[in-house]
């Protein structure tokens, strides 16, 4: 029997309203296990491929067909994000309104009248958010039963946002605490686009019991790629331009006008979405956008979107782009990247090389949606001009090599794969005093079952969730005490944390480290999710600095000019990407093919880039030298590349981060090659004495709780990666040896 003619009546008329001709692929497949109601799912499908639709058809079906006996919420839908929430509670209850299914949307936008009444006759389908559900949970631990007794699916979206994430621990801590509470096992299903590794999927998803959870993979097809990697020269002086009379003259690259002119020729009169990174960067680009449209004598449709605008300019820009009968543009963080439904989009740009290659695929996935419609994205990319004396990172050109290497495995289909399992102390913290919160009290021996016999918080053992109660006991932590019987009850600190909204969430907004150079002057603020030691190298403001001091309390660096020459104009970030990236942008380089989607001058930026390569002689070692500097390049991701970093710290040699690379003067070359050699005839060295040369290493929210000492366990097991140095340590002892100065710098480009 066909998949539709399986679903209830009322919902095959629905689909016959919206004027579907067929199920898609991953509808008719996904259809008859959910209505089975046995096996947990996995539904893997592009952006806008129908995994929605897959799960709630059969969902409403069954819950219209068969009414549950018992009272209650009968599913849970759970988003990251309180926009996609209102998005597709429109979509719910357009689906639902047949049917006599109730959809209530839960979040902090949402009234308290709303919820009251929800909560006085819990029924149908909640759309709701972690933070939402944990508010429940703690304000309202005695309702949980009857809320949930009759939950019958749990649907989660966007599920790789949650995986191995704060979030993520927090959600699944969250949904086993309602089995418990309720006495329910509903049927989880989890949505996604980009899913790297199905079996860490199917382990978030039901921890103990992964084989029971079935996986429905992308079908075959989808629309036509069409990309462009688009190369910019950023001057090293900038020309000054006008403003309006009255006003200063400002800053302008020249650069970033010619990128404002072409994102205007092709995307006016068009629907699309231009990701440009940063908040302020969204408000340039737009400002620049609307201006050339009213100079053109254009009506507006160039719009901004990001989280620091209100939820109505939000609103209004998304009503605005769905609205297909004028030409509309939104300039947009990442805040559009996930699944909010935002009609047929023509096209997409993005500044910059991204962050991860999942996260270009979602972008990607946003057009190209009409049948017959190809997928369209342009990146944009800008390196800085170079002249006699630059750096070899500048000559690399890393960006240009970044986004070439993301495009290609974008391409190939791959994702970043899922880190090692963490341990998420600060997270497990959190929980034991979210359950406190639920039961008004809980034994260690509840807290064990509920938090880590579960499979939830698996890289705790019992030493350590007994140091981790002990501290969090400790008077002058004050989170918790302990009755005569045993029962674990909130502290001075713990009553004031339950009594606060801290305590719905895990995550935090990141932090960021002001630079403070001698005599107090602000340099300016770098994030502090980077980690800082003294005597470690800084670039900001255009200039070298040497850290002097880091002060984690104030959140912030003393900093004096470092000796030496020019300071570099390092592209990208201090910190390589992920392993797979970093291998692919080292085949970019060795490669010898030109990417067909590069634009004239991104291909003049690979030659360069390909040329500073071998000037360097990278095709046959790991080591360069520099304005002595001794330049070394791992090949390898975060996690590895930070272990060797504290590595050669506790050997005294300060080494630089410089993105894919890391710097360590000359002048201590021998003592360079006595510590490599340390470390390529030992064992691996102790990843807790190398994480315990990181001043600032509270960066979740609950780790100001931890103290030092947990600290140091929490940032060895979850940022480092120890085991692999000998052998990396080897290869560069033995590159070392092979290193030569490079040649005179390539000329200018003009």
């Amino acid at each position: 029997m066909a998949a539709f003619d399986t679903l209830h009546e009322k919902v095959r008329r629905w689909i016959w309203q919206q004027g579907w001709e067929d199920l898609r692929d991953v509808q008719e497949r996904s259809i008859p296990i959910l209505l089975a109601g046995e096996r947990d799912l996995i539904i893997m499908a592009a952006t806008a491929g129908g995994k929605t639709e897959a799960a709630f058809l059969p969902i409403v079906s069954r819950l219209a067909s068969e009414p549950s006996a018992a009272d209650g919420f009968q599913a849970i839908y759970v988003s990251p994000m309180r926009a996609l929430i209102n998005d597709q509670f429109g979509r719910m209850e357009s689906l639902c309104a047949e049917l006599d299914v109730e959809v209530t949307k839960w979040h902090g936008d949402v009234s308290a009248s709303v919820k009251a009444r929800a909560r006085k006759n819990p029924s149908g389908i909640v759309l709701i958010t972690p933070e939402s559900l944990e508010a429940l949970l703690v304000r309202r631990g005695k309702e949980i039963a009857r809320l949930f007794r009759g939950l019958r699916y749990v649907v989660i979206d966007e599920m790789h946002v949650f995986l191995d994430d704060p979030r993520g621990k927090q959600l699944q801590s969250v949904l086993h605490r309602i089995d418990l509470a309720a006495g329910v096992r509903p049927v989880r299903i989890g949505l996604s686009a980009t899913l790297a590794d199905e079996e860490a999927a199917r382990v978030f998803l039901r921890p103990l019991e992964p084989s029971r959870v079935d996986v429905v993979p992308p079908g075959p097809g989808g629309p036509s790629i069409k990309l462009q990697l688009r190369g910019y020269i950023r001057q090293i002086s900038f020309q000054r331009r006008p403003r309006e009379a009255g006003d200063e003259t400002a800053l302008v690259d020249p650069a970033d006008v010619a990128i404002a002119r072409h994102l205007f020729e092709t995307h006016r009169g068009h629907r699309s979405l231009i990701f440009a990174g940063a908040r302020g960067l969204v408000e340039t680009v737009t400002v620049r956008l609307s201006e050339m449209g009213e100079a053109a004598g254009l009506p507006e449709e160039f719009f901004a979107h990001h989280g620091n605008l209100s939820r109505e300019h939000r609103e209004d820009a998304e009503r605005r782009i769905k609205d297909r009968s004028r030409p509309a543009s939104i300039v947009c963080t990442t805040t559009l990247e996930l699944g909010i439904d935002v009609g047929d989009i023509e096209m997409v740009a993005q500044m910059g090389p991204g962050h991860t290659v999942s996260g270009m695929r979602q972008r990607l996935g946003r057009s190209g949606r009409r049948p017959g419609q190809a997928a369209v994205m342009r990146v944009y990319i800008k390196e800085a001009e170079l002249i006699d004396a630059e750096h070899p990172l500048d000559g690399l050109r890393t960006q240009t090599v970044l986004a070439i290497a993301m495009l290609n495995l974008m391409l190939r289909k791959w994702n970043e794969p899922p880190e090692p399992r963490r341990l998420h102390l600060s997270t497990l913290l959190h929980q034991v005093m979210a359950l406190v919160g639920q039961h008004g009290g809980v034994t260690a021996g509840e807290a064990w079952d509920v938090l880590i016999r579960s499979g939830i918080f698996t890289g705790a053992d019992a030493s350590l969730f007994k140091q981790l109660l002990r501290r969090m006991g400790d008077p002058k932590v004050g989170l918790l005490e302990q009755a005569p019987d045993g029962t674990l009850l909130p502290g001075p600190t713990g009553e004031r944390l339950l009594e606060s909204r801290d305590i719905f969430s895990v995550f935090v907004a990141p932090e960021e480290y002001k630079v403070i150079a001698e005599g107090g002057r602000a340099i300016g603020q770098v994030p502090g999710e980077n980690p800082f030691m003294p005597g470690e190298m800084l670039m900001l403001a255009g200039r070298r600095w040497r850290i002097v001091e880091v002060d984690a309390q104030r959140r912030e660096l003393s900093v004096r000019p470092a000796k030496g020459g020019n300071p570099p104009l390092f592209g990208g970030d201090q910190r390589p990407p992920s392993d797979g990236v970093v291998q692919e942008m080292r085949r970019v380089w060795e490669d010898l093919s030109m990417p067909a989607f590069l634009d004239a001058t991104a291909k003049q930026l690979l030659v360069e880039a390909r040329t500073t390569y071998d000037r360097l002689g990278l095709r046959g070692t790991s080591v360069a030298r520099h304005d002595g500097q001794i330049l070394l390049f791992p090949w390898v991701g975060q996690r590895k590349q930070e272990a060797l970093v504290l590595a050669l710290s506790r050997a005294g040699l300060e080494p630089a981060r410089l993105g894919i690379a890391v710097g360590v003067s000359s002048e201590k070359e021998g003592a360079l090659v006595a510590a490599l050699t340390d470390l390529a005839g030992g064992p691996p060295p102790d990843a807790l004495e190398m994480a315990a040369l990181v001043e600032n290493r509270e960066i979740e929210k609950f780790d100001p709780f931890l103290g030092g000492e947990l600290l140091t366990i929490a940032w060895a097991l979850d940022r480092l990666d120890v085991d692999g140095l000998p052998a990396l340590a080897s290869e560069l002892l033995a590159s070392s040896n092979k290193a030569e100065p490079p040649h005179r710098s390539p000329q200018a480009i003009g």
